[in-house]
């Protein structure tokens, strides 16, 4: 398609948009009275206008039933998280049994490496991205720690190359090759949340698993955003948040993916709780934990229904979009960003360029030469929620469930005029 940089083809653009209704079911904030053009679906999604009702109900619930509503709600709170996974289930590319929702992110991939972080005397290594998101490599150092182990010695970082803004798979699977039997695990972020990039998760899969490693992958930026087929790939574990492209409000629970293949087993190293033992005994209150054979063994506690209400909302429209439909807009609105970004590029020359390579989802990273965070704050200032990453990139997520082509027009002229004034 021959974009064009005006008004009147982004609404043509919107006019032909089979998802444009879907923009009507979820809350803007409003600037001067008008809804923000809102980029930061990467870090919060907005609110589904759903989530109100389906958490309102849990309210009403609890104060007609009380307690009784564990079990006589119309969706009674002892199985509520079961609802998520189906829906889950096709958004990551697994089966339902493999999927679970529970704690948050980090609490997650903390409980997951004690069951896929098992390092020996001459398998530790660990394998992830430089400059993994700042919680990734907090976790990661303190469970190195924890068995032992140090750090510097047991963490194996894939840098960029030399003047790149991209990792190279060839690099990581160059990496994976040269640790060979020393190593233990390999947890990346499938989509970096810096620049955008999506990782090759199945070539990366796959050599890990040749290697002998474990893999897993944090999937914060992914869910919701890229096709996934994480049975497929023969991935170990995943886990995500939910607030971002998922929706489902913030701080919110996480979903994770264990493989089948590590599923119902007693021997596994696991932290238990009542919650993951199995459903038909589980009030018989047992001495002795009897996992699901599901990835719900992994569970600790009953599931915070109230907060998985609004998952469960977000994942309503999900179910009736789809995710092949939501990735062929995501591909074009991106696409039209990018093109409005070239072309302001070219006006005024020099000023930015766009980082994040042509493996990507949702998300733009532009890189500000000379203009820093008054660029950002003027972009604020006119109606624009975008995101700010030191030193000076500025994330741009057009997500496809509610930004519009007329959103990106809009944006790329509050950006020139940003730019020409900070010129002046």
């Amino acid at each position: 398609m021959q974009f064009q940089n005006t008004l009147a083809f982004a609404q043509q653009l919107d006019a032909q948009d089979e998802l444009r209704s879907y923009r009507n079911e979820f809350h803007f904030p409003k600037w001067e009275g008008k809804q923000v053009i809102y980029f930061t679906g990467n870090s919060l999604g907005l609110q589904p206008k759903l989530a109100q009702s389906y958490v309102d109900g849990i309210m009403n619930d609890w104060k007609e039933l009380g307690v009784e509503g564990h079990f006589h709600s119309d969706k009674p709170w002892w199985d509520y998280h079961e609802r998520l996974a189906a829906p889950l289930a096709k958004i990551v590319g697994a089966h339902a049994e493999e999927v679970s929702v529970m704690n948050t992110l980090s609490v997650n991939l903390h409980l997951l490496l004690v069951s896929f972080y098992r390092p020996t005397k001459t398998r530790f290594k660990i394998l992830c991205e430089e400059k993994a998101f700042p919680s990734d490599q907090y976790l990661l150092q303190s469970q190195v720690r924890f068995h032992g182990l140090d750090p510097k010695e047991a963490i194996v970082e894939v840098k960029k190359r030399e003047g790149e803004h991209f990792w190279r798979t060839e690099d990581i699977l160059s990496k994976i090759e040269e640790l060979g039997d020393g190593l233990a695990l390999v947890l990346i972020g499938g989509v970096n949340y810096y620049n955008g990039q999506v990782f090759d998760m199945e070539s990366i899969t796959k050599a890990g698993k040749a290697a002998g490693a474990m893999v897993g992958w944090d999937l914060a930026h992914a869910a919701g955003n890229i096709a996934l087929e994480l049975h497929d790939w023969d991935v170990d574990f995943a886990a995500w948040c939910s607030y971002k492209y998922m929706n489902s409000g913030p701080g919110n629970a996480s979903g994770v993916f264990i493989n089948k293949k590590h599923l119902g087993k007693d021997d596994i190293p696991r932290f238990e709780g009542w919650w993951g033992t199995k459903k038909e005994t589980r009030f018989l209150m047992k001495p002795v934990f009897e996992p699901m054979a599901t990835a719900d063994a992994w569970q600790i506690s009953n599931p915070p229904v109230l907060a998985l209400a609004p998952y469960l909302a977000s994942l309503q429209l999900f179910e009736a979009v789809g995710m092949d439909a939501l990735i062929a807009k995501r591909n074009q609105i991106v696409a039209y960003l990018e093109f409005i970004l070239h072309g302001i590029a070219q006006e005024v020359k020099g000023s930015f360029e766009i980082i994040t390579p042509k493996e990507r989802g949702c998300q733009l990273s532009v890189l500000l030469h000379g203009h820093g965070r008054p660029l950002f704050d003027y972009l604020m200032q006119h109606g624009v929620l975008a995101d700010w990453r030191e030193p000076n990139v500025i994330r741009l997520a057009p997500v496809p469930f509610y930004c519009s082509y007329e959103d990106i027009f809009r944006f790329g002229q509050i950006l020139k005029d940003g730019i020409l004034l900070q010129n002046d």
